[in-house]
């Protein structure tokens, strides 16, 4: 017995199988207690020990993956499938792999093997149809089908597919048949006598189209899906007067929804402008259906786009968006777009009437905050502005543009800075870059802000050259840039940014001409300080320290 024992031990086969073990066991708890670098090690090591050991590969195929390396991890997946080929486990794995490597033909292969395998897992073919339908190979995805209604039986679904799926491969007349076939199962059900028609009419088969129609409109005189394959049919035919008045029918018939109507007039407007058609024509059958005893606002700002899509006098388009707010005020989209009509025409105070109406029925609607303040900003009513800001930034959530919550933050500071509230401008332009890290016109204002305070000028520095480098012939935006170096007393290079803004700006105002007269007295070049000087103060003649530069011949600070 001892004999044995130590032969068992000494054996160094059956020395490495322990060691395995040992080592696989241990990397198992490390990937359980989330150390994903030591169980990686471990199943390398064993990976070694044992060359011929699938799960070793598996596990390692999921290290990978975790890296996101997914070519290493659909290597090792692939070799632990070979080890053992029929481990449904390994197999789906690899499948998802070969997905994750845009490999789709691979991975249709293997979830046929996994069918072979277990045919009772009904759900791989369901994503059998899939891969085959995303490829475009439709023969396959129908062979798919056909299996499904071997194991479950036909269904509406299978059937409407196939049927589908061979008008994709100009296949009619199975099209035909499939369709016939549905019809017959289901004979008392006109949706499928319909899309009987249908099938029939895209295949050329237009004359056994309208049997079927006729049979199902003289049963249900209102069925819409018949309605809307008859006037297809009228208009394969080249009968513009029946196809309209098929028309009329289905935007009139009181059982289509506000959802069906919309897609009609949708599709009769795109086909109007392919043909060259009547825009009047459109606008009657608008006309036809705001008639009705209850009108619909979708309906109604449906017609007032169309108007404006097709150019007709402003005042027109107005009222038609106007009409669309009396028969919803909570119309948000019909009110902006009177908003930004107000807007173009430089209509302050018709922008804040709309905007405060829009308040009280739309008040999650940040757009109607931001026009708003804008127009009183334009007006210089800087409370009633800032006010509006911030009633604007409350409404902010996760879905909110960052664009527009940017900008909100970055006016908000330009106003607080105008009220002499520093600290409070400053924070909102931190809120705006955080929103949008390059909002131009945040970051020079923020920037010029700091270094009248002569706070923070490193930072201004960089803030203000992102500005001119993105546009570098601003003159604003290089003025900034030159009266940041200017403060920190590198007036060679202020001087360089400062010529740059002169020349870019056909009109320089007194700020510009009096940062460029103390960079240039800075410089040593009194002459040109001066020119510059005087120029700044014709433009501010109450500037008393420009009068002090001018009479000293030097630059002061203020």
């Amino acid at each position: 017995m001892v004999g044995l024992v130590a032969s068992a031990q000494t054996d160094p086969k059956l020395q490495t199988y322990r060691e395995y073990d040992v080592l696989f066991h241990e990397a198992m708890l490390q990937m359980q207690k989330g150390n994903e670098d030591a169980a990686f090690d471990l199943l390398t090591r064993c990976q070694q020990l044992r060359p011929d050991a699938s799960e070793a590969y598996f596990f390692l195929g999921q290290s990978y993956a975790k890296m996101n390396n997914a070519k290493q991890a659909l290597t090792y997946y692939q070799k632990a499938q070979e080890l053992e080929p029929r481990n449904t486990t390994y197999l789906e794995r690899l499948a998802t792999s070969y997905l994750d490597n845009d490999q789709i033909a691979e991975a249709t292969e293997v979830v046929e093997s996994l069918y072979d395998i277990d045919k009772s897992r009904s759900e791989l073919l369901e994503t059998l149809y899939q891969l085959y339908n995303h490829e475009k190979d439709y023969a396959k995805a129908i062979e798919v089908l056909d299996r499904m209604e071997l194991a479950d039986g036909p269904t509406e679904r299978t059937a409407l597919t196939k049927c589908r799926l061979y008008i994709e491969l100009n296949e009619a007349e199975n099209a035909v048949n499939e369709a016939k076939r549905l019809t017959e199962h289901f004979p008392n059900d006109l949706r499928y006598r319909t899309l009987y028609a249908n099938t029939l009419l895209v295949t050329e088969h237009e004359e056994e189209a309208r049997t079927v129609l006729d049979q199902v409109l003289s049963e249900e005189p209102g069925n819409l899906s018949a309605q809307q394959v008859m006037r297809n049919y009228y208009i394969r035919r080249g009968d513009e007067e029946a196809a309209d008045s098929v028309n009329h029918a289905i935007l009139l018939n009181p059982e289509a929804s506000i959802e069906d109507k919309v897609n009609q007039m949708r599709q009769i407007i795109i086909e109007t402008a392919q043909n060259d058609g009547d825009s009047t024509i459109v606008l009657n059958l608008f006309d036809e259906m705001l008639n009705q005893p209850v009108p619909n606002a979708d309906l109604a700002e449906m017609k007032a786009a169309y108007m404006q899509l097709i150019n007709m006098p402003r005042d027109s388009v107005t009222k038609a968006f106007e009409y669309v707010l009396q028969l919803a005020p909570d119309q948000a989209s019909a009110r902006l777009r009177l908003v930004q009509q107000a807007w173009e025409d430089n209509d302050d105070q018709r922008i804040i009437s709309l905007c405060q109406a829009a308040r009280q029925y739309n008040p999650e609607e940040m757009a109607f905050y931001y026009y708003q303040g804008m127009a009183y900003y334009r007006q210089e009513d800087t409370d009633h502005a800032l006010e509006a800001f911030r009633n604007g930034i409350s409404v902010i959530n996760d879905e909110s543009i960052p664009e527009i919550v940017s900008d909100f933050y970055a006016v908000m500071g330009d106003l607080l800075h105008q009220k002499g509230h520093e600290a409070e401008a400053f924070a909102a332009y931190d809120s705006c870059l955080v929103w949008k890290s390059d909002n131009i016109g945040c970051l020079n204002n923020y920037a010029y802000y700091l270094s009248l305070q002569n706070k923070r000028l490193d930072e201004a520095e960089q803030m203000s050259y992102r500005t001119v480098k993105a546009e570098p012939e601003n003159a604003t935006y290089l003025d900034t840039y030159a009266w940041i170096l200017f403060m920190q007393e590198r007036y060679a290079e202020a001087r360089i940014y400062i010529d740059q803004a002169l020349q870019n700006d056909s009109v320089p105002g007194a700020v510009i001409n009096e940062h460029a007269g103390d960079i240039y007295a800075q410089c040593g070049d009194t002459e040109k300080a001066l020119l510059q000087w005087g120029k700044a103060l014709v433009e501010d003649p109450q500037n008393k320290m420009l009068r002090r530069k001018i009479k000293h011949k030097k630059y002061f600070r203020k």
